[in-house]
C-alpha cells in the first residue's frame, strides 16, 4: 500500500465516502511510520485544516497522561481509587448485590472499563443529547445517577467489561487531585505543549465556534455546554494533522516505553457497545474483519465519528473524522481498504 497510495487516490476515496447517506463532511490523514508517506484529504463541509471534536479519542490522551503521572511517582495503576478521591465521591459508589465493592476499584479498573460502574451516558441521556437538549454535565450529576443504578459486575471480574464514560470522568478527578492542576492545564503541559500541538485544545468556551458542526444523521448537533463539561471523557478539539503527531508519539516511546505499551495490551475484553471492539487498558483494538478478531488497529474511536488508529502490521497511522455520530462504519471501511490496498 505504501507504494500505491497517492494524493489523487485518497481524494477519490473521500469523494466516494461523502456520497454515503448522512456523511456531510470527512477529513482523513494517513502516514507510514517513517513519514515518507503522508497524505491528508477531505470532502464535503470539512477542510483538511478544520478543527473538530475528538470525543472519546480524548481517552487515548488520558491514557498517556496516566502513564506519565505514574512515571512521576504520583500513583500506581493498581492503587485503589479511594486513595485519591474524597469520601463524598466514593461513598457507596459500587454496591453490587448488597455488598459495597468501592474499596476494591483500582485506577486500572477505570482505565480498562472493568470497574463495573454504570455508564452515566446511558441510552436515556444519549437520546436527550441527540434530541438537541444541551446541558453541562457535572460530576455531582453523574454520581447521583450512577448511585441509583446497579453496577454491571464486581470490579475486575474475569472476562467482564463495560464501556463507561463514568470511569474517565473519575480519572479526570484523580489527575486533578494528584497534580493540583485542572485537567485542562495538565493536557496542555504534558501533551499539547510537549508535542507543539498549536491547533489542539480542550473545549471550554461555549461561544467557541471553531469546531465544525457535529451531525446526527441529517441534523446538526449544537452541544457547547455539554462538550465544555467533559474534558477528560471527550473534550479535546484538534485537527487531523495534530492528532497524527500525537498518535505517532503515543506508539513510538515519546510518552512511555515499548514495555508499557505492551502492558496496555496485556488483557483484552470484547465489547459490543458502542460497536464491536476490544478494550485493553486505556486503548482499544478494532478488528478489520470478523475473521481477524485477534488482531486489528490500535487506538480509539470517538462518538463524534473521530478516529485515531495505528496498524502495527503495515506500520500505518490513520486520523480524522467523519463528523457523524452514526458514521463509524464509513471510517472503518476506509481504513480497511487502505490497509488492504
Amino acid at each position: 500500500m505504501n507504494n500505491k497510495l497517492t494524493q489523487s487516490i485518497l481524494d477519490a476515496y473521500m469523494s466516494k465516502a461523502i456520497t454515503r447517506k448522512n456523511i456531510h463532511g470527512i477529513v482523513f490523514c494517513v502516514e507510514n511510520g517513517s513519514g515518507t508517506m503522508s497524505f491528508t484529504s477531505s470532502a464535503g463541509n470539512i477542510q483538511p485544516s478544520d478543527f473538530y471534536f475528538l470525543a472519546s479519542v480524548t481517552k487515548l490522551y488520558v491514557t498517556a497522561i496516566m502513564l506519565i503521572l505514574r512515571s512521576q511517582k504520583h500513583f500506581q495503576l493498581e492503587d485503589n481509587i479511594s486513595k485519591y478521591l474524597p469520601a463524598d465521591i466514593t461513598s457507596e459508589l459500587h454496591v453490587y448485590k448488597g455488598i459495597d465493592y468501592t474499596q476494591t476499584i483500582t485506577i486500572k479498573h477505570l482505565m480498562s472499563n472493568t470497574s463495573g460502574l454504570p455508564d452515566y451516558f446511558s441510552n436515556d441521556v444519549f437520546n436527550e443529547f441527540l434530541s438537541g437538549k444541551d446541558q453541562a454535565w457535572s460530576l455531582e450529576k453523574t454520581l447521583t445517577m450512577i448511585k441509583q443504578k446497579k453496577p454491571a459486575f464486581i470490579p475486575g471480574q474475569k472476562r467482564k467489561a463495560q464501556y463507561s464514560d463514568t470511569n474517565y470522568q473519575l480519572l479526570g478527578i484523580i489527575i486533578e487531585t494528584v497534580t493540583g492542576k485542572s485537567v485542562n492545564d495538565v493536557f496542555k503541559q504534558l501533551i499539547f505543549d510537549e508535542l507543539g500541538l498549536e491547533k489542539t485544545y480542550v473545549f471550554e468556551d461555549v461561544n467557541d465556534s471553531r469546531p465544525v458542526p457535529l451531525y446526527y444523521k441529517s441534523k446538526p448537533l449544537h452541544l457547547p455546554y455539554y462538550m465544555a463539561s467533559i474534558a477528560s471523557e471527550g473534550g479535546i478539539v484538534t485537527t487531523a494533522k495534530d492528532t497524527m503527531i500525537f498518535l505517532k508519539a503515543f506508539f513510538n516511546e515519546q510518552f512511555f516505553s515499548r514495555q508499557e505499551l505492551s502492558e496496555l495490551q496485556k488483557n483484552w475484553n470484547l465489547l459490543f457497545l458502542p460497536g464491536i471492539f476490544y478494550y485493553g487498558t486505556g486503548i482499544s483494538r478494532q478488528p478489520l474483519s470478523l475473521k481477524g478478531l485477534k488482531k486489528g488497529l490500535l487506538g480509539h474511536w470517538g462518538q463524534s465519528g473521530a478516529f485515531a488508529f495505528h496498524d502495527p502490521e503495515k506500520d500505518l497511522y490513520f486520523t480524522g473524522t467523519v463528523n457523524q455520530v452514526t458514521g463509524h462504519s464509513v471510517a472503518a471501511r476506509l481504513m480497511r481498504n487502505l490497509t488492504d490496498g
